[in-house]
């Protein structure tokens, strides 16, 4: 993650793009365990005794917020470092940056899958419940974060004012977890993660469950991985250009 890449790792990754073995393999698990989970969600899995078909929808909503969350903290984190870590800084910008990216996609398929459970469980689309208001608004909060990233400013001040933002939107999601808690909400308490430890799925609705966990975990990696190179492609671009509008000035100086 160093601020800069030689100019022959800039080469071979322009060659052969942002793809690497170790990056095929991530796909091709996630790609693989998907599968399994759209099978066994349709096929396998049996409706629930409350919520019928509906609580097929579960398998793509659960595990998109939580990988939203995941992005959202692995965001902080990185901020955290480039912070810390100033020589090191643009490295960590671009995994948090790369991430927010991705758990805003994730984030965004969260509130569509919720609202579709809603309108089936609810009768209407949305509600202004606690958990639904939170999760909008930390959805807010992050497309504004990438709106910040995209205000015309160097790397260097781009991840120090984009550090400090993340730092202070990733707050927002203990009182999204806990929104259900806090307040009188519509929205159901934990099946999986509750706090009596009373698990509310049975063996093949919880392992399918975990399954679609582990599907959106490894494309939320796979997708980071990929755009955070991509940045770089970006940022070494632009310094390559700057560089040679810096070359030409001279060499016309020197004509002069």
């Amino acid at each position: 993650m160093s601020e800069s890449m030689p100019a022959r790792g800039a080469s071979t990754l322009n060659l052969r793009g942002t793809s690497t073995p170790a990056t095929r393999i991530i796909g091709v698990l996630a790609l693989a365990v998907m599968t399994w989970v759209v099978v066994s969600a349709f096929f396998f899995t049996a409706p629930d005794v409350v919520q019928g078909d509906s609580v097929r929808i579960m398998y793509a909503h659960v595990p998109a917020a939580w990988v939203a969350y995941l992005a959202f903290v692995t965001t902080a984190i990185a901020s955290g470092f480039s912070l810390v870590r100033r020589h090191r800084t643009l490295g960590f910008d671009r995994v948090a940056g790369a991430s927010a990216e991705v758990g805003v996609l994730f984030m965004g398929l969260a509130l569509v899958t919720g609202s579709l459970w809603g309108r089936l469980t609810w009768g209407t689309f949305w509600q202004w419940d606690p958990r639904l208001t939170t999760t909008l608004f930390l959805f807010i909060t992050y497309v504004g974060y990438l709106a910040v990233r995209r205000i015309d400013a160097s790397p260097e001040r781009r991840a120090k004012r984009s550090a400090v933002l993340a730092l202070l939107a990733v707050l927002e999601i203990p009182l999204v977890h806990f929104s259900v808690v806090l307040w009188r909400s519509l929205h159901q308490e934990a099946s999986v993660l509750n706090p009596d430890g009373d698990v509310r799925l049975d063996g093949l609705m919880l392992f399918t469950l975990f399954s679609g966990v582990v599907a959106f975990t490894l494309a939320f990696v796979w997708l980071v991985i990929h755009r955070q190179r991509l940045q770089t492609l970006v940022d070494l671009q632009g310094t390559v250009g700057l560089d040679s509008a810096l070359a030409a000035r001279a060499t016309e100086a020197v004509l002069r």
